[in-house]
């Protein structure tokens, strides 16, 4: 709770000395009473002693001496112990904080020394009086945090409709507080049960969270950092919703959600300070304000929601701060970009479904080449002949026979199965390019998908960034009206400044969402697979031997540019899939112009055997009559040789000819045409390279410059030196400058990925020695130039 993190602050008094150097300055000497002290929190004194030397320095001298400084450790009788001793002591001023010294002070009518009183009391259990702007108490004030066991419950209940609530506080705290009482109304109230979990130790809360579908955390101040890790990732792994009544940072841990603004501990001090520095210039303590004003906001953390599937309702998001990193912490796999790509040609269904179309080309050659291979035929016959005519056939055509043929035919030479051969190998290997082609377009459509995630991981993180900086410029222009410096119109801007910013990080989550869709279907993933990508830095990580420093200084030369230039347009000539795919297609065409021009008057050379049975005769004529002079022969073959020369195939053949003759041109068109097309993809290519190196350089001077000029634009609109006009333009341009940054190495990776596309060569998936051969290409070209 607010009240629980101003005590953790105080709490580093016992170890400081404060102390003014003015001559002739009153001292005041400080006496602190507290619940509890822990090692965690010693690192805010310097802080806090600074900030009150600052404030008081002026006016006095101030003391925290190791004597007045008192720990109850949640003893009763040493808490009243402690505050007379205080009493009796040399103490000027008493701080008091904690419930127990709440539970001493807060009855009190009557107040020896000047006492300032943070309860850390959850405003439910206050027992003094909330109507009051300030104490009327001679020698006594108090301050009063926003915070609420109802609102907490109230909007907890909102956001996961719990049934069965587990509510955690410090045992020390449910031994003193009516608390019973205060949840059993609140939860009636909500149409929930709940269980009350007292607890010594992290441990006392883990074993007690079977029977209940949510944690709310009550307390848990003094708790360690690493006793609320390991309490938020067992809540986590129970896919249990919780909340925390100790505010973001709690949440920062691991809990789901709070409803404590974020704390701002300068304003704290500040008022520690002032409250001070008020009573010792005469300002009676019965005088001044006692409440801190924060204003209660939805803080969720986004990884955490993410963990345990729990969805956030976007009726909720423009009341809602997000923390976390933005990364998928369910994701059953994580990327880097040779991972995607690796998968990509391994998976992907477009990629599978072309290599059915090599297979299928593959096909088409084996049927062209088995013209050449023998056919065998079987066959057999069963006749029956009228038995006159059979009678007097001399047993040539009996009334029943049975018989059998084997039938050989064997292709010696066919020009036009040649041609066929040679057509489908060639438009076989065309296939193949075109394939070699998809995977090209493949790897850079999957590097694209990848790139784009980061982008968009990038962009979410930068709207959610400035959704904190509209909150922040919101809190200035209150302020400013509150002071009379601004009018009012500027704090409804911001407030719709704040609707609009709001929006725009709703559509970076989801287009992120999308952006790992897109990944999946690249990957042949279940769409609903969950995934994250990892960061990718230049020369870091797999681009840590993607010599980019070279790259730059070919580009950044004028007199090696243009070289460079048209030495990449011959490699990517040399490479082109697509150049290949048509050179085989050429090739066909050719082949198909000889088959119709001289080819068709080549012969066609062919062989043919054929053996011949009789394996039954019977009735009228089965038999020679006697006195012929000849036998039946029930078995035979015969063998023999074809030549055939086409003479006149009704003018076909010129016409395929011509046919043939006007694709060869379309094709050499195209050629020459896909030529172009990659001399100026290489050219826009490299300046698109040139302007995302000079991006990278000067996004990083931009975003530096913008974040500067915010500050300083900021502070002198909370001074009414500028108008809301110009703050508002300040931080749109920080905006701008920090999305420009962000995305600029991806940019450059992505356009250097796309000129390797051109190229029909990557890099990135090539041997060093393959990459060294390039390069040695290119100064062998160079010299040749000269």
């Amino acid at each position: 709770m607010k009240s629980n993190k101003i005590l953790f602050v105080l709490l580093f008094l016992s170890f400081g000395l404060l102390s003014g150097s003015a001559q002739e300055k009153r001292t005041y000497k400080i006496g602190v009473l507290l619940d509890r002290v822990t090692a965690e929190l010693s690192p805010l004194i310097e802080k806090l002693q600074n900030e009150i030397t600052a404030v008081v320095g002026e006016d006095a001298i101030i003391e925290f001496s190791p004597e007045n400084i008192l720990v109850n450790d949640f003893n009763l009788e040493k808490a009243r112990s402690n505050y007379n001793q205080l009493i009796a002591g040399n103490a000027d001023i008493i701080l008091a904080f904690g419930v127990l010294n709440n539970e001493i002070i807060s009855p009190m009518t009557v107040h020896k020394k000047p006492t300032i009183l943070f309860g850390a009391v959850n405003r439910d259990v206050q027992q003094l009086d909330l109507s009051k702007t300030s104490s009327g108490i001679e020698n006594f004030t108090y301050l009063i945090e926003s915070e609420s066991y109802h609102d907490d419950l109230t909007r907890f209940k909102e956001l996961s409709d719990f049934k069965n609530l587990g509510i955690a506080i410090d045992a020390p705290i449910a031994n003193i507080l009516p608390l019973k009482e205060i949840f059993d109304a609140e939860l009636a109230t909500l149409n929930a049960d709940y269980r009350l979990i007292p607890f010594e130790s992290v441990n006392d809360i883990t074993s007690n969270l079977d029977g209940i579908d949510a944690l709310y955390l009550a307390g848990g101040f003094f708790m360690t950092i690493e006793e609320k890790k390991i309490l938020a990732q067992e809540l986590i792994t129970r896919k249990m919703p919780s909340f925390s009544v100790n505010g973001p940072s709690d949440v920062k841990l691991g809990f789901l959600a709070t409803l404590q603004a974020e704390e701002n501990l300068d304003q704290f001090f500040r008022r520690i300070a002032l409250n001070i520095e008020a009573y010792v210039t005469g300002t009676p303590l019965s005088e001044l304000p006692i409440y801190i004003d924060y204003n209660p906001r939805l803080t969720i953390n986004y990884n955490t929601s993410d963990a345990i599937g729990f969805p956030i309702k976007y009726s909720l998001i423009g009341e809602t701060d997000f923390v976390g990193e933005f990364r998928n912490v369910l994701s059953e796999k994580e990327y880097d970009l040779l991972t995607v790509i690796n998968q990509a040609l391994e998976q992907n269904l477009s990629i599978q479904s072309g290599q059915k179309d090599v297979d299928l080309a593959s096909q088409e050659v084996k049927t062209a080449t088995s013209n050449y291979l023998p056919s065998l035929t079987a066959s057999g016959t069963a006749s029956y002949v009228d038995p006159d005519l059979a009678a007097i056939s001399n047993g040539q055509n009996p009334e029943f026979s049975t018989a059998g043929s084997l039938t050989l035919n064997q292709t010696i030479f066919s020009e036009a199965a040649n041609a066929n051969i040679a057509i489908q190998k060639k438009l076989q290997k065309a296939q193949q390019e075109d394939f070699n082609a998809s995977q090209l377009d493949l790897i850079f459509d999957s590097a694209n998908a990848y790139f784009n995630v980061l982008i968009l991981k990038a962009n979410t993180q930068i709207q959610v960034r400035n959704v904190d900086l509209t909150k922040t410029n919101l809190q200035i222009s209150q302020q400013n009206f509150e002071a009379g410096q601004s009018g009012k119109s500027d704090m409804l801007r911001f407030r719709s400044e704040m609707a609009q910013n709001t929006q725009a990080m709703v559509e970076a989550i989801n287009q992120l969402e999308q952006g790992f869709l897109v990944l999946n279907q690249l990957l042949n993933n279940p769409a609903n697979l969950e995934i994250d990508v990892i960061d990718a830095e230049l020369d870091e990580g797999v681009f840590e031997d993607y010599n980019y420093d070279e790259l730059f200084g070919l580009l950044d030369n004028p007199s090696l540019r243009e070289p460079f230039i048209a030495f990449l347009i011959e490699e990517a000539y040399r490479n082109a899939p697509e150049l290949k795919s048509l050179g085989y297609s050429l090739e066909a065409t050719e082949r198909n112009i000889r088959l119709n021009g001289y080819g068709r008057f080549l012969p066609s050379v062919a062989l043919q055997g054929q053996y011949n049975s009789t394996f039954n005769r019977s009735g009228a004529g089965s038999t020679v009559p006697e006195g012929l002079g000849f036998g039946l022969v029930d078995n035979y073959y015969t063998a023999g040789a074809s030549i055939s020369i086409p003479i006149i195939n009704q003018n076909l053949n010129n016409i395929n000819r011509q046919t043939a003759i006007i694709q060869k041109d379309q094709l050499d068109i195209n050629k020459d045409n896909l030529e172009l097309g990659i001399a100026v993809n290489v050219r826009n290519g490299v300046l698109n390279l040139v302007n995302q190196m000079s991006n990278i350089q000067l996004s990083k001077i931009s975003e530096e410059t913008a974040a500067e000029a915010l500050e300083l634009t900021r502070a002198s609109y909370s001074e009414g030196a500028v108008n809301i006009v110009q703050l508002l333009d300040a931080q749109n341009n920080y905006l701008d400058a920090q999305l420009a940054r962000t995305n600029a190495v991806y940019n450059f990776l992505i356009n250097a990925l796309q000129l390797e596309r051109f190229l029909g060569y990557y890099f990135l998936l090539n041997t060093e020695e393959k990459n060294n051969e390039f390069r040695q290409r290119f100064f062998e070209f160079l010299n040749n130039q000269n």
